[in-house]
């Protein structure tokens, strides 16, 4: 085991009590988890303070107790004062599980939409190219062919370096991992050596967190700050904030766009509800994927994966064999002639974004029928945004719960309805169970009309007053437009 000052170098060590014990058994920032011979770091939490739990800790067996405040420990026990204990739980994680990310490529990809989709193309664009990978996303975490189920975006900076360890034990030569602002914020990615970063877009999101737009953009341009210069850092160039993302990395700049001059260029040929036809840094390229949002993440994919040396060619034949995504622009054909579209589009802009590939295909023809919510506990500021555009996309928009948590759901709905116009009330209904809204709306949806419900994806339940209940957009789609899609 390394010393401690070679591990808390960048963490600013305050302070050292005791004696270094060595052979550390786990790393652990969950006291009801430590057991004789681990460490324990507090960390200074958005809901928890870790420091209260120390004297647990210490009683459970902890050899080793990292910390930021001043605490008294028992002489027997080593202590390690750091002025960031959260940036020292990376650090020390890393070198506990012998600094994995080193032996790995490790790309990040983040913005406000695209990650999930991007991370997930590239893990199973370098599958289908023979490599074996490791996935860290919001729909579940791969390593090697085990298949995990994810609970955050982004992890704890322990469970990374544990998953990543087991993927290097795996042989796994690529890591792809969504990288959210609130992991930045909290230093959930310190200790982890990055092979690339990619930046999506960036639109108004977890304000209910970062208070402003502002700090928003901070913590996703902080990720690119901390890219070596080994690295190299992906930005979209026609998103205003791409260029605000990489003004001060040390890593090798990269552009792509659709719109103006990038380094990796494309333009959309044709779009519809059966793919995207596209010219690709000058290639043709076919895609199942719908919509121009996607045709930005594909070509993300496609420049990460030239960035990581791959061949041209090659990539564009993986990509073009690419599923679709769960939970995103997921197309079900109704045996009555009705289309659905499962998004979990649940800010404005992924919102705007949907509606606007759905009216661009169907180009006028039949009802666009919307379903959508927005989450309770989160970010109250979107709401009538959300409502405003969606009841002027729409032919017809059911406002429903969506995870209200421990929100009211109609108080929700109340506040979205303040972002729908008198002229546009007339046809928006409200449906509080967000089941019979989904019925409602493909039982009057005609052959040709399509139907889409928007703001859960990929997830399988419902999470009202703490509980989550089994719930699926999509099966219930299924069921009731009768399809086995």
């Amino acid at each position: 085991m390394q010393k401690p000052q070679d591990i808390f170098i960048q963490s600013e060590i305050m302070k050292i009590s005791g004696s270094w014990p060595g052979n550390l058994k786990h790393i652990c920032i969950d006291s009801r988890e430590v057991q004789q011979g681990d460490a324990f770091i507090a960390i200074n939490g958005t809901v928890t303070d870790g420091h209260q739990y120390i004297s647990k800790a210490v009683a459970q067996g902890a050899a080793l107790i990292i910390y930021e405040q001043d605490v008294t420990l028992p002489e027997n026990i080593c202590g390690i004062q750091v002025k960031n204990s959260a940036i020292g739980a990376g650090e020390l994680a890393s070198a506990f599980y012998g600094h994995p990310s080193k032996a790995l490529k490790v790309v990040g990809i983040t913005g406000t939409n695209g990650k999930t989709t991007i991370a997930t193309l590239l893990h199973n664009l370098f599958s289908n190219l023979g490599y074996k990978c490791g996935l860290l996303s919001t729909i579940n975490i791969i390593i090697g062919e085990e298949v995990l189920p994810s609970t955050h975006t982004t992890p704890d900076a322990v469970s990374i370096q544990k998953m990543l360890a087991r993927m290097a034990e795996e042989n796994c030569e690529y890591c792809f991992m969504e990288v959210s602002s609130h992991a930045v914020d909290q230093h959930r990615i310190a200790g982890l050596q990055f092979a690339g970063g990619v930046f999506t877009n960036l639109t108004h999101d977890h304000l209910d967190y970062h208070k402003t737009f502002k700090a928003y953009l901070e913590a996703k341009k902080a990720f690119f700050d901390q890219l070596p210069k080994t690295a190299f850092a992906l930005t979209n160039t026609d998103d205003k904030n791409g260029k605000i993302m990489i003004q001060n990395t040390m890593a090798e700049v990269k552009t792509y766009g659709l719109k103006g001059m990038a380094d990796f260029k494309t333009r959309l040929l044709e779009n519809s509800f059966t793919g995207l036809y596209l010219n690709l840094d000058n290639e043709e390229f076919w895609s199942r994927f719908c919509g121009s949002f996607n045709a930005y993440n594909l070509t993300a994919a496609f420049a990460t994966a030239v960035l990581l040396n791959q061949n041209k060619q090659e990539v564009l034949i993986a990509l073009s064999k690419a599923s679709t995504v769960e939970g995103r622009f997921d197309i079900i054909n109704g045996d009555n002639g009705v289309t659905a579209v499962i998004d979990y589009a649940h800010t404005p802009d992924a919102l705007k974004n949907v509606l606007s590939t759905i009216n661009d295909i169907r180009e006028g023809q039949g009802q666009l029928i919307t379903v959508a919510g927005a989450g309770g506990d989160r970010d109250t500021s979107k709401r009538a945004e959300m409502a405003s555009i969606a009841s002027k996309l729409s032919t017809k928009l059911i406002l429903t719960s969506d995870n209200p948590r421990s929100e009211d759901p109609d108080a929700i709905i109340d506040m979205m309805m303040e972002g729908v116009e008198i002229t546009d009330k007339r046809n928006v209904l409200r449906i509080t169970n967000r089941r019979e809204a989904i019925r409602t709306a493909c039982t009057i949806a005609a052959p040709g009309d399509i139907v889409l419900v928007a703001g859960k994806g990929h997830e399988k339940y419902q999470e009202i007053k703490g509980v989550k209940h089994p719930f699926d957009d999509k099966a219930i789609v299924g069921e009731i437009l009768k399809t086995e899609n």
